[in-house]
């Protein structure tokens, strides 16, 4: 049953982030990030209240630079995905476990912690190889602005997900997390659309523009929701590895909806990201701490 959640999460994600491609040919990437934060933390809110959670944290620092580098993250990513295809976008997005791979295989070899595991060092140096076969087209169609984009996000993201793991270590629930988060999101964008479009932010909304909103953030919370019953229920590897199944469904979304095509060296590309990816997370979830709360905060659930 959790395989079945972990593909359920993984097409809601894609399916956010083709609203949000859809939604950014009508509001800024500000407005989208706030839309997403402040409808998402209303939504949160009674579920949250009916499970008779509370929202005092003993760790509000820690909360909030969780926050601030998860939202600076996802500011990029939904600024990559108006720009790029959305499953270039998407598999970009995803090399955040290699670079928490890469971090902990540097780190163990500065404190010589054992002889460097070269096999794990291959699949990061072939994620590499993946990224540039995939940002081929985008530096060809002088989109490569995008694609860097992209990378930068992946990047904070993994910041991100260690301080969420972090969090769960302390027994900070998962709820907590993500409201808090969802409310920095929202108020982080009210600001951005007030730097940028004054108050014409509030400008009068459509049926078509409100539905795209309301999509990203369902979306969003119950791709939250089904992933992190997957991580209780299942093997933490098996569920882990099932997220990339996301670039496939994007990759669907972007044929559909945009009539992408890619050449054969994207589809490469992506085929490397995806198999770095896989012994990266196997390389995260075997070098966790023994005792480490992994299956129900782990760094993958927070988006």
């Amino acid at each position: 049953m959790a395989p079945l959640w972990m593909l359920c999460a993984s097409f809601l994600f894609a399916a956010m982030g083709a609203c949000v491609k859809l939604a950014s040919s009508l509001y800024s990437t500000s407005e989208i990030v706030m839309y997403r934060g402040f409808i998402g933390s209303l939504m949160l809110l009674p579920m949250i209240r009916l499970q008779g959670g509370s929202f005092k944290t003993a760790f509000p620092k820690e909360h909030l630079w969780r926050s601030v580098v998860g939202v600076v993250s996802l500011w990029l990513w939904f600024y990559a995905i108006a720009k790029l295809p959305l499953a270039t976008a998407v598999t970009l997005n995803y090399m955040a476990p290699i670079w928490l791979a890469t971090y902990m295989f540097f780190i163990g070899w500065w404190r010589g912690r054992g002889l460097p595991e070269w096999p794990l060092a291959l699949a990061i140096a072939m994620s590499f190889v993946g990224v540039t076969l995939v940002l081929r087209p985008a530096v060809e169609t002088h989109e490569w602005v995008g694609g860097f984009v992209a990378i930068a996000s992946s990047v904070i993201a993994a910041m991100a997900y260690m301080q969420v793991r972090r969090l769960g270590q302390m027994g900070e629930p998962e709820y907590r997390v993500v409201f808090y988060f969802s409310v920095t999101m929202g108020f982080a964008g009210l600001v951005g659309s007030l730097l940028g479009n004054g108050m014409s932010t509030f400008r009068p909304q459509s049926w078509h523009g409100m539905a795209l909103l309301l999509g990203i953030a369902a979306s969003g919370l119950l791709a939250q929701i089904a992933m992190t019953r997957a991580y209780r229920i299942g093997k933490v590897l098996v569920v882990a590895n099932l997220q990339y199944m996301g670039i496939i469904f994007s990759s669907l979304w972007g044929m559909i909806l945009w009539g992408d095509v890619f050449d054969w060296h994207v589809w490469l590309g992506m085929g490397v990201i995806l198999a770095s990816g896989i012994a990266a997370t196997f390389y995260n979830t075997t070098r966790t701490a023994r005792g480490a709360v992994v299956k129900e905060t782990d760094p993958i659930v927070s988006e």
